[in-house]
């Protein structure tokens, strides 16, 4: 049986230099993905490679 799943979700806003803004955006669009959606899987990355150490 189908089932819909809803992830959720929050709004926050943070600031970003241009410059990441300008690579992020490029990199998105190469990729067809939105702006949003990479930059949730460069965090989600980020998180998950931290050192032990670094993520206590």
């Amino acid at each position: 049986m189908f089932e819909v799943n809803k992830t959720s979700s929050s709004n926050k806003t943070i600031r970003m230099s241009d410059n990441l803004i300008e690579k992020l955006e490029t990199l998105a669009a190469k990729n067809d993905i939105s702006f949003n959606k990479l930059v949730v899987q460069c965090c989600e990355y980020a998180l998950e490679n931290l050192n032990k150490e670094e993520a206590n």
